[in-house]
């Protein structure tokens, strides 16, 4: 990746405010959840957007309030643009506004950041949300602080919304995605990119699934016909799911947690398990949730409750995604190659997608090692993706 020179639009100057910025969020820890923390730098954001021209509202959330702004576009063309300029731009304008959609909240538990500072070593910054999503975050600040040094102005209007309770499957979030996404004419997700820079279109949807199990406590040497024993059904009903769940490709399923029972001589009363399902089409998420579902007890006396703790639908790929093929352009218009192609994770974009709107993920800058101690982001990426936001506010939209 070539690194820009001194003194041109991602030179120094420019690498040094970005690094900046991130280190100014970085340290602001924003765990999902913390709401004395997350109200911090919710802060700090909604003045900077204020800052930049937006009208700034705070979408309350019981775990976080949700961040939107609105930026207006500057109304028909400025004189002089030839006749089919000012004809894409009305077209834009009756289209609707391009939606932002990105999250402040992060993975990391507050005081991760004393033994994980925020680090720069040459381009490369480190510390906890660096990647995942606080460089994007700068990257969208820095794209209106372009505009404006530059003259350009929005060539449609834009909205902004970023969640504070991402990271836990935005349970109040999605409702401030959708709300902001009535009349979108494009939907933008600021989530990292593939690791070679690749745009995301499409992501397999998730569901977080909990199975309790009651049974009921006895003596395990002296009265164990009287007992039944929870944790035996737990078993017995995983082994059920699995051969419930439907057999499918696109189908990814995790047992990512199991608790029960108190000791070893007493026939445990209860237990349960959190099981994660990952599915690629609306077909398998519903023949998935039927399984969960239609579960029934194996043994007389014992009781099974399952529950959809949290759940994003599936936003399918499909083929010739306009609005990514015009990021794509616009990209290569600033010397950058682009690709685009579905991801496995899933994110808020995948509301958007799920629900038919044109969607495109991915343009958060480049780095590695999301929900990882290895988290890490390029700060010249940062500036590059702040450009290619700047080029995709202030160019009309195609019909997409």
């Amino acid at each position: 990746m070539a690194e820009p020179a001194a003194g041109q639009p991602g030179g120094e100057a420019a690498l040094t405010a970005a690094a900046e910025r991130l280190a100014h969020l970085v340290q602001l820890e924003s765990p999902s959840g913390d709401v004395a923390r997350l109200g911090a730098l919710r802060d700090v954001l909604a003045d900077r957007l204020a800052r930049l021209g937006g009208t700034v509202e705070l979408v309350p959330g019981d775990a976080g309030d949700h961040v939107r702004a609105q930026f207006p576009a500057a109304g028909r063309a400025a004189a002089g643009r030839a006749a089919a300029g000012r004809a894409a731009a009305d077209r834009a304008q009756a289209g609707g506004h391009i939606l932002v959609v990105g999250h402040y909240d992060t993975v990391w538990e507050a005081g991760w950041l004393a033994s994980h500072p925020f680090e720069m070593r040459g381009l490369v910054a480190t510390g906890p949300g660096v990647l995942d999503m606080k460089g994007a975050i700068v990257a969208l600040e820095l794209a209106f602080e372009l505009l404006a040094g530059s003259g350009r102005a929005l060539a449609q209007p834009v909205q902004v919304v970023l969640v504070g309770d991402e990271e836990v499957s935005s349970p109040h979030g999605r409702t401030a995605v959708m709300d902001a996404a009535a009349g979108a004419a494009a939907v933008v997700g600021l989530e990292p990119p593939h690791p070679d820079g690749g745009l995301k279109t499409g992501r397999r949807g998730v569901a977080r699934v909990r199975l309790d199990v009651h049974g009921r406590e006895a003596h395990a040497g002296l009265t164990v016909a009287g007992g039944v024993s929870a944790i035996d059904e737990l078993l017995d009903q995983l082994v059920r799911l699995r051969d419930a769940l439907p057999r499918a490709a696109d189908l990814g399923w995790n047992i990512g947690r199991v608790s029960g029972g108190t000791r070893a001589n007493v026939i445990a009363g209860r237990a349960s398990a959190e099981v994660g399902l990952r599915f690629a089409t609306r077909q398998t998420e519903r023949a998935a949730f039927s399984a969960v579902r239609n579960l029934t007890p194996v043994r007389p006396g014992a009781r099974v409750a399952a529950k959809i703790l949290s759940s994003r639908p599936a936003w399918p790929a499909t083929p010739g995604n306009r609005l990514a093929e015009h990021v794509i352009g616009l990209a290569a218009g600033l010397g950058e190659q682009l690709g685009a192609r579905p991801a496995g994770g899933a994110g808020d974009t995948n509301f958007t997608g799920a629900a038919g709107l044109p969607t495109v993920d991915g343009l958060g800058p480049r780095g590695r090692g999301a929900h990882s101690p290895a988290e890490c982001v390029r700060v010249d990426s940062i500036l590059r993706r702040a450009e290619l936001l700047a080029a995709l506010f202030s160019t009309p939209l195609p019909p997409l």
